[in-house]
């Protein structure tokens, strides 16, 4: 039931961001369809990690790809951001991030699972909307929205295979992410407090 759930929320999101596309007069990207196309990825992005987490080769997939995101938004959050406080949560962010990859991929091998090597459609459209961003302030706001929905949605990937039996390397992997990716979540909600819902830019 939950899961049809969050699948009909994903397609309601998904008709909103085809509407907001429609309505635009220019073609291409701009601020609030980007925004609105995050609300999407949020919304598949949780029924993914409901489901994900059930099989051996999906959590690998998902969690291996979450990595591949976080790394690669932070470089960018690095060198575009110009608050000092996105800054530290990005580079944070990066380094646990790159420390969670190496022993994933070791943890799988373990396994016999194949870690991918690339985004997928829905990540890899999240980077170019912070790619779209039009200014620093507009970024940071998009950054920090981007990793609230993504530590949620990596929670509940991690938590709901930290209790498998399957493979006890990568379950213990999994116990192992929850604290970090916790404070990363519950930091970058304060800093969007912070920014208040129109996302300004405090240095």
């Amino acid at each position: 039931m939950r899961t049809t759930q969050l699948t009909l929320l994903a397609c309601g999101a998904a008709a909103l961001a085809l509407s907001a596309c429609n309505n635009q007069e220019n073609p291409g990207q701009s601020d609030p369809v980007n925004a609105v196309q995050d609300a999407t990825s949020e919304a598949v992005g949780s029924v993914s990690a409901m489901t994900a987490g059930q099989t051996v080769e999906g959590y690998v997939m998902n969690a291996a790809m979450g990595d591949m995101y976080e790394i690669q938004a932070a470089d960018m959050a690095l060198e575009r951001t110009e608050n000092a406080q996105v800054r530290e949560l990005a580079q944070m962010i990066k380094n646990d991030h790159q420390a969670a990859s190496q022993r994933l991929q070791s943890a799988a091998q373990a396994a016999g699972e194949t870690v991918p090597t690339e985004l997928d459609e829905r990540r890899q459209g999240m980077l170019d909307n912070l790619r779209a961003a039009s200014s620093a302030e507009e970024f940071d706001r998009v950054y920090i929205a981007q990793q609230v929905a993504a530590h949620e949605e990596a929670l509940a990937l991690h938590r709901g295979f930290a209790d498998s039996e399957e493979h006890p390397q990568l379950a213990q992997h999994a116990q192992m992410v929850i604290e970090p990716i916790e404070m990363h979540h519950r930091r970058a909600e304060q800093l969007q407090e912070g920014m208040g819902q129109d996302g300004g830019n405090e240095g």
